[in-house]
C-alpha cells in the first residue's frame, strides 16, 4: 500500500503517525508540566524580575496574579472550547499562544509588558491544561493503559511545582530572569509540532460557549483583587480603591445572573446546592489563597533577608513539596478507612498552626526555625487536604458533570491564591509602612553616605532597614494567612457532613487535577 493512499484511508483528524502511545503521552504531559511549573518557576525569579523592572512589591504581586487569575477564570472555558471544536485543535491553539506570551514576557522592558504577557500565558494555559487531561480519555483505551497515563499525568502535575523551583533557580543564577520564560519557547514549538503527528482529534460535540459568563467572572475578581493591591499603596478611601470594589461587586452579581440564566453556564450553579461541595470549594479556596501568599512572601524573604541565592531558595522548599507528597499519599490510602472529615479537620488545623508560627518570623530568623518548621507544618497539612477536596467534590455527581465539578474545585484554587495574596499584600503594605516610619529615623542616624544616597534614588530603605521593614510586613501578612485557615478549619467543622460510606460509590474513579 502506498503512503498516499494510507493517508487516503486514514480518518479525518487521525494522528499521522499512530500506534506510539508512549510519544503521545509524552506530548500531553509535556504541556501540563509546563502549565503547572510555570507559577513556581517565577516565583523564584520575583526578586531579580522586581530589581529588573522596578515593581514595588505590592505591584510585584500581580507577577503572580495576572497568571492565575486568568488561568482560573477561564479554565472550565478552555475545557469547554475543547469539547465543542475538537480537543487537539485546542490543545495546539492553547499551547501556540502560551509559548508566544513566554516570549513575550521574556523580551519585556517595562513592567505593563510582563503583566500583559503574564494575562496572555494564563489565557494559553487554561486553553491547553484542560485539554490535555481530557486527550488522555480519547487517546487511550479504558483500562490499565488509560490508568498508567492518569498516573503519569498526576505524578507530572504533583512535581512540577518542585521542578519549577530547581529549574527557577538555576536558570535565574546561571543565565539571566527572562530565561524562566523564554525556557517554555524551545518546549512549547516542539509540542506543538508532535501533537498533529501522534496525537488523534477528537469527535466534536455540539454546545455553547458562556463567553459573557466566564468574562464577568474573571474581570470581577480581577477587580477585587486590584482594590486590595491598590488599598496596600494608596488606602481605603482612594477613589480607585473604591471604584474598583464597585466594579467587582457588580460584575460579580452580574456573573451570578448570568450564570442562573444561561442554558450551559460556565459555572453550573447547582454545584453548589449540597453542602458537602460548597464546604469543599470554601476550604480549598481559603487555603489556596494562605498557600500562594506563603509563598510568594517566603520567596523574597529567604533571597532579601537570608542573602540566599536562586538556587539556594529553589531547594529550600523542597522539603515541603516532599511532605505535600506525603500527606496526600496518606490521605490516598486512609481515605476509603477514615472517610474525608478527619483528613480535612487535622489537615486545616496543621496549615494554620504553621502560618500561627510563621508570624514569628523576623529579621534575625534562621532557615530552620524561621521557614523550615513551619513549612514542614503547613505542607503536610496542605498535602491531607490535596486528595480529600478532590474526591470530595465529586462525591455524588453525575458521571458526566465530574469534570465540572472537579474542574471548579481547580479553578477555585487558582482564583483563591490570587485573591489571597492580595489581602495579604494589602495587610503587608499597611504593616510594612508603618515599619518604615519607625525605621526612618535609625537609618538616618546610622546609615552611611552611599547608603543614604541609595535611598534618595529608590526610595526603598537599604540593609538592616530594609530587612526589619521586610519582615515586619511579612509577619503581620501571615496573621491573615493564618486566619484563612482557621476559616478552612471551621468550615470542616461545621459544614462537611460526608461519610465515608458516601465515597464507596468513588473507590477507583477519582481522576488527577488539572492544575
Amino acid at each position: 500500500m502506498t503512503t498516499s493512499q494510507l493517508i487516503k484511508d486514514q480518518k479525518p483528524g487521525a494522528a499521522r503517525r499512530e500506534g506510539h502511545p508512549g510519544i503521545a503521552l509524552t506530548v500531553i504531559a509535556a504541556c501540563q508540566l509546563m502549565v503547572v511549573l510555570d507559577a513556581t518557576i517565577v516565583n523564584i525569579a520575583l526578586p531579580h524580575i522586581q530589581d529588573a523592572l522596578q515593581f514595588s512589591t505590592t505591584d510585584l504581586t500581580w507577577v503572580v496574579s495576572a497568571y492565575t487569575l486568568t488561568f482560573g477564570g477561564l479554565l472550565l472555558l478552555g475545557g469547554r472550547a475543547g469539547d465543542i471544536l475538537g480537543r487537539r485543535r485546542v490543545f495546539m491553539a492553547g499551547i501556540l499562544l502560551f509559548t508566544l506570551a513566554s516570549l513575550l514576557g521574556g523580551l519585556a522592558q517595562e513592567p505593563w509588558q510582563l503583566l500583559a504577557a503574564r494575562v496572555l500565558q494564563g489565557v494559553g494555559g487554561a486553553i491547553a491544561s484542560p485539554t490535555s487531561l481530557a486527550l488522555i480519555t480519547t487517546t487511550f483505551p479504558e483500562g490499565p493503559e488509560r490508568n498508567r497515563a492518569f498516573g503519569v499525568f498526576a505524578a507530572v502535575s504533583a512535581g512540577g511545582g518542585a521542578i519549577g523551583l530547581l529549574a527557577g533557580g538555576m536558570l535565574t543564577e546561571w543565565l539571566d530572569w527572562r530565561w524562566v520564560l523564554f525556557v517554555n519557547v524551545p518546549i512549547g514549538i516542539v509540542i506543538a509540532v508532535l501533537a498533529p503527528l501522534y496525537i488523534s482529534e477528537s469527535e466534536r460535540h455540539s454546545g455553547r460557549f458562556d463567553i459573557a459568563g466566564a468574562l464577568t467572572s474573571t474581570a470581577g475578581m480581577a477587580s477585587l483583587v486590584y482594590g486590595f493591591i491598590r488599598a496596600a499603596d494608596e488606602g481605603w478611601r482612594d477613589n480607585l480603591t473604591i471604584g474598583s470594589f464597585g466594579a467587582a461587586v457588580v460584575l460579580l452579581l452580574a456573573f451570578a445572573f448570568i450564570e442562573s440564566r444561561a442554558k450551559e453556564p460556565i459555572t453550573p450553579l447547582r454545584m453548589f446546592a449540597d453542602r458537602n461541595r460548597s464546604g469543599t470549594y470554601v476550604i480549598m479556596l481559603s487555603l489556596a489563597a494562605a498557600m500562594f501568599g506563603m509563598f510568594f512572601y517566603i520567596v523574597l524573604f529567604v533571597q532579601n533577608v537570608l542573602q540566599y541565592s536562586p538556587i539556594e531558595a529553589g531547594l529550600a522548599f523542597l522539603p515541603v513539596t516532599v511532605v505535600i507528597a506525603l500527606g496526600a499519599g496518606l490521605s490516598q490510602r486512609f481515605l476509603p478507612v477514615l472517610g474525608p472529615k478527619p483528613f480535612m479537620l487535622v489537615g486545616s488545623a496543621l496549615t494554620a498552626i504553621g502560618l500561627a508560627w510563621q508570624t514569628l518570623i523576623s529579621a534575625d530568623s534562621s532557615y530552620v526555625g524561621g521557614v523550615l518548621g513551619p513549612m514542614l507544618v503547613f505542607g503536610f497539612g496542605m498535602g491531607l487536604n490535596f486528595v480529600t477536596l478532590t474526591v470530595t467534590a465529586v462525591s455524588g455527581v453525575a458521571q458526566h458533570e465530574a469534570g465540572a465539578a472537579s474542574g471548579l474545585l481547580n479553578a477555585t484554587q487558582q482564583v483563591g491564591g490570587s485573591l489571597g495574596l492580595s489581602i495579604l499584600t494589602t495587610v503587608f503594605g499597611s504593616a510594612s509602612k508603618d515599619e518604615a516610619e519607625k525605621q526612618l529615623p535609625k537609618f538616618m542616624a546610622e546609615g552611611s553616605a552611599e547608603q543614604k544616597a541609595e535611598f534618595a534614588k529608590t526610595q526603598q530603605l537599604p540593609g538592616p532597614w530594609g530587612h526589619e521593614v521586610l519582615t515586619q510586613g511579612i509577619s503581620t501578612g501571615f496573621v491573615a494567612a493564618a486566619a484563612m485557615a482557621v476559616l478552612a478549619l471551621a468550615t470542616a467543622w461545621f459544614v462537611i457532613r460526608v461519610r465515608k460510606s458516601d465515597l464507596d460509590a468513588l473507590a477507583g474513579t477519582s481522576g488527577p487535577m488539572a492544575g
